[in-house]
């Protein structure tokens, strides 16, 4: 089976171009991490409470339009 001369020298060239970029991929170095953002989280128990309070209304009100039905 014989090869055509044009495809052969575009496979050479590609698996060259492939090879080189992955020996520049070794060779570079790492790319920085962004330093972790800092944020205060707040009053905790502050938001636990406000959290439940919210859920015991949903509930309240999913049982009050509920009986509506």
């Amino acid at each position: 089976m014989e090869i055509n001369e044009k495809k052969r020298a575009a496979a050479i060239t590609a698996v060259v171009a492939y090879i080189e970029t992955e020996e520049e991929a070794i060779l570079s170095p790492p790319p920085q991490r962004p330093a972790p953002r800092e944020f205060e989280q707040g009053n905790l128990w502050g938001l636990s409470g406000r959290q439940g309070m919210m859920q015991m209304r949903s509930l309240m009100q999913m049982k009050a339009f509920n009986r509506l039905r």
